[in-house]
């Protein structure tokens, strides 16, 4: 079993390896997000002969049923610690990889793609990013946007490296690879890696001992919202709007990348090579964006964020060759992972950390659903119209929607009964 690390004293703070190991977790969520499942999808048509329509569909319900999930997996984070949460999820991930390697049709592929968006895209995300929480306070915005921006660094190589061993092995056999890659990398991290609290080696959150001595490792005072709480919130479902939107159309957007540059006149290569200011933009809105939540309000970075979804959207028909192609590329990659990691950066601070794990599993729930929809309206809008334009700019009333609806969303204020308990916070109302 994966008890508490015993407690030994150290002088050492340990916070900072965790982030670098929350990094790696979250870089191995590749083959389950849309990047890396991209580099399959004409192989899927071409083996299992299937529309690229079939494909997406398979992929729309695959992904709705994976979100069921996250908000029992934010439990068990709660419950368990990110270790045991982390070698669970991860282990079920690498299974669900593995089965992809033998799906023969429409149902098989359904339910592959189900396995891997819930332990891979949603599970393994939300423990890895969480992990953090527990080690910070006065700078746990900047240590979860560097544990982000270098996880989404690593996340960038997985299509590459999938398409390569795609070349050389086959469709069938990358997934087999992808996971036993999984298991050699996460599996190690979950029981030998992370430890769930300073406490538990008889640290300290930030690495500063506090006059009141908290036995679990956290500050003595500060938010503790139950999950029925937060929920009840305006901030909550503004932040959860955000990456809900973000999730939607910039995985539409990712998934259909090759086709949707094509039509604007880029070359496979260069669309697929789009990726890349795609990934460095990411990389630096969530340094950004991690220090900006330990100065400053949600909703300022929630507009931005917005804003610059809304930007990308409008300039899909003036992209060209060249410099327009990087420029939308920037707007796409900062719009979303700003979102996310604004998500992942406020939540500790505007809801505390005894339920953070349930909390963040309905924003992944939410999250990981929002997902489902991106590839299958914008190739329906494809069908309909001829070319994405039309439906990117109908779906605009999303980011513009959400970023007036943030901005008048108040700062949630913990009520009498959300003072924070001596042990860990309590079931809430919502069960599990």
């Amino acid at each position: 079993m994966l008890a508490p690390l015993p407690p030994r004293p150290s002088t050492r703070f340990s916070g900072w390896r965790i982030v670098v190991l929350a990094a790696i977790g979250l870089g191995m969520t590749g083959p389950g997000q849309t990047a890396g499942v991209s580099v399959f999808v004409d192989h899927l048509m071409a083996g299992l002969d299937l529309t690229r329509s079939q494909v997406s569909t398979a992929y729309l319900v695959g992904t709705l049923v994976g979100a069921t999930t996250m908000p029992r997996i934010g439990r068990l984070l709660d419950e368990r610690g990110s270790r045991f949460a982390m070698a669970v999820v991860g282990g079920l991930f690498g299974v669900m990889l593995a089965a992809m390697s033998g799906v023969v049709g429409l149902v098989t592929l359904t339910i592959g793609f189900a396995g891997i968006r819930m332990f891979g895209q949603g599970g393994l995300s939300l423990v890895s990013t969480t992990s953090v929480a527990p080690w910070f306070d006065r700078r746990r915005g900047f240590a979860i946007g560097v544990a982000t921006a270098a996880g989404g660094g690593l996340l960038s190589l997985v299509p590459i490296v999938s398409a390569y061993v795609i070349e050389i092995t086959g469709w069938r056999l990358a997934w087999l690879v992808l996971a036993v890659a999984v298991w050699a990398v996460v599996l190690p991290i979950a029981l030998g890696g992370l430890i769930d609290r300073p406490a538990d080696v008889g640290q300290h959150v930030d690495g500063v001992p506090t006059d009141a001595g908290d036995p679990a490792g956290r500050p003595a005072t500060g938010p503790a919202f139950t999950r029925a709480q937060a929920l009840r919130t305006p901030m909550f479902w503004a932040v959860s709007g955000a990456v809900a939107t973000t999730g939607m159309i910039g995985t539409g957007l990712a998934f259909h990348q090759i086709d949707l540059l094509g039509e604007q006149g880029l070359t496979p290569v260069e669309a697929a090579a789009n990726f890349l200011p795609q990934t460095v933009a990411s990389i630096g809105a969530t340094l950004l964006v991690g220090s900006m939540v330990d100065r400053f309000a949600a909703r300022w970075v929630l507009l931005v964020s917005m804003l610059a979804m809304a930007g990308a959207m409008v300039a899909v028909p003036f992209v060209s060759p060249g410099w327009s192609a990087v420029g939308y590329g920037m707007l796409i990659g900062a719009a979303g992972s700003s979102a996310r990691a604004l998500e992942a950066a406020s939540f500790p601070k505007l809801f505390g950390i005894p339920n953070l794990g349930a909390i963040r599993g309905v924003v992944a729930s939410i999250s990981v659903a929002s997902t489902a929809f991106g590839p299958l309206a914008l190739s329906l809008g494809r069908d309909l119209t001829g070319s994405y334009v039309q439906v990117l700019l109908a779906l605009l009333v999303l980011p513009l929607g959400i970023a007036v609806f943030g901005l008048f969303a108040p700062t949630p204020r913990p009520a009498p009964d959300a003072a924070r308990p001596a042990q860990p916070g309590p079931r809430d109302d919502l069960g599990s």
